[in-house]
């Protein structure tokens, strides 16, 4: 339930309304907007007497709201959530953002070297992974905490935040000491206890929809992360099983309008394993920008053939250059661009 206070209502008002709100067991959370406040009732099963709130002084109207994923829902927060990094870069702000990098750090020549080139073509966040749940137990299953340091160290010399994934709650306080966002991947969306630690970590999560799972089961995945008071939720469209044995998943374009009508929370795309084919990266990254996703999640390899896992869908540095020139010129034309690029230590900054 959504409690809407007038444009004038004082703090004391709002203060009530809260307090009211703790006394009938429930939890409030005030959330200030650009014209009002809102008050978020949370921690009911179903619908909630609301006589007691309405008759309250400053209050302007009860809103129930209708989706079985309540603080996901645009009922419950009608203007787009952003979120903001330390480096500057905005998700979901009305920017393109771009992570990109290699599917796994394997050296510190590897991981710092493609830094440099991605951060020279534009992107702001380095993906990496220093823990990969792979479907064989004899693939390569990552460097662990050396991969972390590693991405910590680009970081440093770059500027770029870092992504990487967490895969069960062991790796996750490692992840969250190191990263800028944790990831949980599709493989974990419903990985009910993952989500709630996660959601208590108190950094930025960016949640993958799940091989088989529809836009509803994302968004109640990603209800679990704010119901432990975590706001900061980037969602990710990777793919699902499909039938067709052409790519290595159905990238779902069509997730991303649905998405950004039924909720608040930015959603990125990632073509690289929706498809899992280096040919067809390039054109569904550059669909997904005109489809109107907040940003893309692209693996960039310096050598690919030789990459521990995932080559087969990686770009090479050259064309993920020429796919940041392609995705400026289509956000451009749709009333977007992409997020300004950072400036290397020393350099001059722009005009």
């Amino acid at each position: 339930m959504l409690v809407v206070m007038r444009h004038d209502a004082t703090p004391q008002e709002i203060e009530s309304v809260v307090d009211t709100i703790r006394e009938m067991g429930y939890e409030a959370r005030p959330m200030p907007g650009k014209q009002r406040t809102a008050i978020g009732l949370v921690g009911n099963d179903g619908k909630v007497n609301a006589d007691r709130i309405e008759s309250l002084s400053g209050v302007m109207e009860i809103i129930h709201v209708s989706q079985p994923y309540k603080q996901v829902s645009r009922e419950w927060r009608a203007e787009n959530t952003v979120v903001a990094l330390d480096n500057g870069t905005r998700i979901g702000g009305g920017e393109v953002c771009v992570m990109a990098g290699p599917c796994s750090v394997e050296s510190e020549a590897q991981i710092i070297g493609i830094a440099h080139r991605l951060r020279d073509a534009g992107a702001t966040i380095l993906r990496g992974g220093a823990f990969k749940p792979r479907t064989s137990p004899y693939s390569f299953q990552g460097m662990a905490e050396e991969g972390l340091k590693l991405l910590a160290r680009a970081r440093e010399e770059t500027g770029m935040a870092i992504v990487t994934e967490a895969i069960d709650n062991e790796s996750l306080d490692l992840v969250v000491r190191y990263a800028d966002i944790v990831q949980i991947g599709a493989r974990n969306m419903q990985n009910f206890s993952l989500l709630r630690r996660a959601g208590r970590a108190g950094k930025p999560v960016l949640l993958k929809r799940g091989m088989a799972a529809t836009v509803k089961d994302l968004l109640l995945s990603a209800e679990y992360l704010l119901a432990e008071g975590n706001p900061h939720v980037i969602l990710c469209e990777r793919g699902v099983r499909g039938f067709d044995t052409h790519t290595r998943n159905l990238l779902d374009l069509t997730a991303i309008p649905v998405v950004k009508s039924l909720s608040h929370l930015p959603i990125i795309a990632d073509p690289s394993h929706g498809t899992g084919l280096r040919a067809k990266v390039t054109p569904m990254a550059r669909a997904a920008v005109a489809a109107g996703a907040d940003g893309l999640m692209i693996e960039v390899h310096p050598d690919p053939e030789r990459a521990m896992s995932d080559g087969a869908q990686s770009l090479y540095p050259d064309q993920f250059g020429e796919l940041m020139e392609q995705i400026a010129v289509i956000a451009n034309a749709i009333g977007s661009r992409l997020v300004p690029p950072l400036v290397p230590e020393g350099a001059a900054q722009p005009a």
